[in-house]
């Protein structure tokens, strides 16, 4: 189980960074002055860093699942 717990350790940290390598959207409350763009279309630099936060997200999920189940 220790493994697992150092697993969960590294890959929190890894999607950490990865959320916050992301660009801003700009749709919060900039949309209000104009600043925001409707159709932006995602460059890949930002496409491969959502999918990685994506698969980040899903491993992180699915551990901590396991460790809550089989934690004991």
């Amino acid at each position: 189980m220790n493994v697992l717990w150092a697993i969960q350790a590294v890959v929190a940290a890894a999607l950490i960074i990865f959320i916050m390598l992301q660009s801003p959207r700009g749709e919060g409350l900039g949309a209000i002055g104009g600043s925001a763009t409707l159709f932006k279309v995602q460059k890949k630099r930002e496409k491969v860093l959502r999918n990685i936060s994506l698969v980040l997200a899903a491993v992180f999920t699915l551990s901590t699942l396991i460790l809550l189940l089989f934690g004991r």
